[in-house]
């Protein structure tokens, strides 16, 4: 049995993963995400693919985040008419996700075309609109946890527990013939085991090949105790100077996570009650989600819900879904604490805010996840003394702090634990969705302390791999 896997996307960077897995007789795809960059290199990379899409057998989706599902639409655009195959939560998340990110492409190129208008430029294109997204959702088909799919006649899909977000999951690939057979392993993105909310990431037995990502392949995350703390300090030292606490976040997942703790800061008097606004229809869209789907809560979070203890609905937090309402927000002139998307600061909501808030130094910005390279959020964390918002600059005297431990990442020690676990019969790890310095240092501690085969592929770069035989 010949098997190959194709690199096409998050090689050596962090967004728009998508990776080609064939056989002599299928071709299925793992991931077909967005990648994030300026703006010409962002159309140019998402409008087209290094493999044919009406080739495919299936669409395999670890999870519900846009840099792994947000180029589906262009995948259909280009000719794929085969299942896109997720957990049931996943599937439920992508039914707002995919819309809205459309309705963005659609608002984002409005913007471009009033610039190349006064330019004298042509009109450009979105990549796909609203509508294009939500035929994409006609593709979906779900799998549980734990049960196992014949994809086709020599690949079977099996989904476990990533402990990431609601719904993701660590994807294992049964590829097997008359002679041979082999186990691959896709664990991109892999979360943190310990976390409130989410249930530990599993990892399944007799891998032969693992794929697994390096965010923060070279770093360590604070303790969450610590984390909860600097929150709080945070908090408390933004109130006692009359300002607002304004937190860029992922409308998946992170906003979910970071008013989780702030409550619990709230019920153990660490904080004041303050006023929370989570900020964003797709935010509200997704809230209502985590809470239809609470079965894929850890234990002790569903027993909270069956005590009608709801850890997202507390009466001090307001879901903002209409226009005029956030609006209304620039207008508080008391502390409050406002929880809006997109995570990176490149679209949605968060530029109105921080635009309207980030030259008062009474403010703070508290930055909870991941910033790629080249985006406004980096900018932020970097602390540049000037940064560009809707193209004009605003001077950047908004205190910055930044709190990575409510990362839904596995750190370096996450990510090296989970390596040693899948040692045993394992014959490569790939490495991906990490910038290159971040991959490295993971390359190298994988080698250094678990001696085990590590390698960076570079992106579309093709890798042949061996199938047990059979006796």
């Amino acid at each position: 049995m010949t098997v190959a896997i194709k690199f096409c996307g998050a090689a050596r960077n962090v967004t728009g993963s998508v990776h080609q897995i064939s056989t002599n007789k299928s071709n299925v795809i793992l991931d077909c995400g967005l990648f994030h960059g300026p703006r010409d290199e962002y159309y140019r990379v998402n409008s087209s693919f290094s493999f044919n899409p009406q080739n495919l057998d299936a669409c395999i989706l670890s999870h519900a985040h846009i840099d792994h599902c947000g180029n589906i639409p262009t995948l259909i655009k280009k000719g794929f008419r085969a299942h896109i195959y997720c957990t049931p939560t996943t599937r439920d998340l992508c039914h707002y996700m995919l819309p809205d990110s459309g309705f963005v492409q659609e608002e984002d190129i409005k913007y471009v075309n009033k610039v190349n208008k006064r330019r004298g430029l042509p009109p450009r294109t979105p990549l796909y609109t609203k509508k294009e997204a939500e035929r994409a959702l006609r593709y979906f088909r779900t799998l549980d946890y734990h049960h196992t799919l014949a994809l086709t006649k020599d690949v079977s899909l099996t989904f476990y527990q990533a402990g990431h977000i609601l719904g993701s999951a660590v994807t294992v690939l049964d590829l097997a013939d008359q002679n041979s057979l082999m186990r691959i392993a896709y664990a991109v993105d892999l979360g943190r085991t310990g976390m409130p909310l989410l249930r530990n990431p599993e990892v399944p037995e007799d891998i032969d090949y693992l794929i697994i990502e390096s965010t923060y392949g070279a770093r360590k995350h604070e303790d969450i105790r610590e984390a909860e703390l600097k929150l709080a300090q945070t908090i408390n030292k933004t109130v006692r100077r009359g300002g607002k606490i304004i937190i860029p976040s992922f409308a998946l997942e992170r906003t979910q996570l970071i008013v989780f703790f702030i409550s619990e800061l709230i019920k153990r008097k660490m904080i004041k009650k303050l006023p929370i606004y989570v900020d964003g229809p797709l935010a509200v869209n997704l809230t209502k989600v985590f809470r239809a789907n609470a079965r894929d809560f850890d234990q002790i979070t569903q027993a909270a819900f069956l005590r009608e203890e709801d850890p997202l609905g507390y009466d001090n937090i307001t879901y903002v879904h209409d226009v005029q309402q956030s609006k209304k927000l620039n207008d508080i002139s008391k502390p409050v604490i406002i929880i809006s998307a997109s995570g990176m600061c490149e679209n949605g909501r968060i530029l109105h805010h921080l635009k309207n808030n980030i030259e008062n130094p009474k403010n703070t910005i508290v930055v909870i996840g991941y910033m790629a390279k080249d985006t406004l959020g980096r900018r932020i964390v970097e602390k540049n003394k000037t940064v560009r918002i809707f193209g004009r600059p605003y001077e950047l005297r908004s205190e910055v702090v930044v709190i990575n431990a409510f990362s839904s990442h596995a750190d370096k020690d996450g990510l090296l634990d989970y390596c040693r676990k899948s040692k045993n019969g394992l014959k490569q790890i790939f490495i991906v969705h990490g910038e290159l310095t971040q991959a490295e240092a993971f390359r190298d501690n994988i080698a250094r302390r678990l001696n085990i085969k590590a390698r960076i592929p570079a992106k579309d770069e093709i890798v042949y791999l061996k199938a047990r035989k059979i006796d």
